[in-house]
């Protein structure tokens, strides 16, 4: 029988080994995706990381997060705040403008053009004047 030959503390065991691998594959990417995003060191000095990570996987994984953890936070935190502002500029972009004249403005000079119809202005026109 299975059970008796694969007591709960093995399964335990099992599964600590199991996530600490993982744990530490994700160290692994971590360190790679910012030694890539870093801009103060050159290619060899990207190579060299690289190699040391490979050569001795958990040493060199432990020593760049001792010797970088500054500057990955630093790194990350820009990161963030770069995605921040493409998205606050993109919603700025595709946000309906919230000016009841520039709304109708807008649709005056689609009816103008011919993109839209008479009926479709007046429909634009009346949702800006209610602010809807």
């Amino acid at each position: 029988m299975i059970a008796t030959s694969y007591p709960l503390l093995e399964v335990f065991w099992t599964m600590l080994i199991f996530f600490a691998f993982f744990i530490w594959i994700w160290l692994l990417i971590t360190v790679f995706m910012d030694v890539f995003r870093r801009q103060d060191i050159g290619g060899w000095g990207k190579t060299g990381w690289i190699i040391f990570v490979i050569i001795l996987p958990y040493l060199g994984v432990f020593v760049y997060l001792i010797a970088e953890h500054k500057g990955m936070t630093e790194r990350a935190i820009q990161g963030q705040q770069e995605a921040k502002s493409q998205m606050d500029d993109y919603v700025r972009s595709v946000a309906g403008q919230s000016d009841p004249a520039s709304q109708i403005s807008n649709a005056k000079d689609l009816l103008d053009r011919g993109a839209i119809t008479q009926a479709e202005f007046d429909t634009i026109k009346q949702k800006a004047l209610s602010g809807a």
